[in-house]
């Protein structure tokens, strides 16, 4: 499995961004999927995830009522809808495959960087 994100980049404070993670390979091997980011300074921190067949989704609580995780597995994509974004949100965003038998992937990041 590989994944690759898309989506980042430089937004005023109350805009939007909408990330993508395109996954390629052997995609059914995927139980669960997140979003995670990481800030200068900062551990990693879970975003927000989301079960192989989209039911069941988990956020953290800074995001909550702000952001929309989902995916569409006909094109293997999961999103990340972001709304009245916050200079706090500012990181470096990744996504991650949880798979059933294998260690997790993750992609390669894509920078968020919300102005004041």
């Amino acid at each position: 499995v590989q994944l690759v994100e898309s989506g980042g980049g430089l937004v005023q404070a109350g805009g939007s961004l909408r990330l993508s993670c395109a996954a390629s390979g052997i995609t059914f091997e995927i139980k669960r999927m997140g979003w995670y980011r990481q800030a200068p300074g900062k551990e990693r921190e879970l975003v927000a995830t989301i079960t192989s067949s989209g039911g069941v989704t988990n956020y953290v609580g800074s995001v909550k009522g702000r952001f929309t995780i989902s995916r569409d597995n006909a094109k293997r994509t999961m999103y990340l809808q972001m709304n009245s974004l916050k200079p706090e949100d500012t990181a470096v965003y990744y996504c991650k495959a949880d798979r059933y038998a294998d260690p997790p992937v993750w992609g390669q990041g894509t920078q968020v960087t919300v102005s004041s």
